[in-house]
């Protein structure tokens, strides 16, 4: 199965970065938090949003290795799915998700990990 996402041009990707908080973080402690930055760094926080985030059902599989790989181990996570019943639901609210484990500057590309997550529902 190959969905409309082209893996080799990430150029043309689009990306948010996420940062998983604490659950008894609350929105009045985030904003406290970015005026606080602002102040501190000088710089404009503006664009930083709390996000609440909930991605139902997915398949997940941990890829080891180059990013450039990922390919292949999306291409075993959509084999896994159809097999058991599924179908890739990427939409305009359920992500591509990728979760880094490792840290590139520091690590050997072939040891990188990354768990990678893809939005699913029941076949119709």
């Amino acid at each position: 199965m190959k969905d409309s996402i082209d893996y080799n041009n990430k150029d043309q990707m689009n990306f948010i970065s996420i940062i998983r908080l604490p659950d008894f973080v609350t929105k009045e402690d985030f904003e406290w938090a970015i005026k606080e930055a602002t102040n501190k760094k000088k710089t404009d926080f503006q664009e930083v949003e709390f996000l609440t985030y909930d991605e139902g059902s997915c398949v997940q599989c941990m890829h080891i290795g180059s990013y450039d790989d990922e390919p292949n181990t999306i291409n075993l996570m959509h084999e896994y799915m159809i097999e058991n019943g599924y179908e890739l639901d990427i939409t305009d609210t359920r992500f591509h998700h990728e979760i880094y484990l490792s840290d590139p500057r520091r690590c050997d590309v072939n040891k990188l990990k990354t768990v990678i997550r893809h939005p699913i529902r029941k076949e119709e």
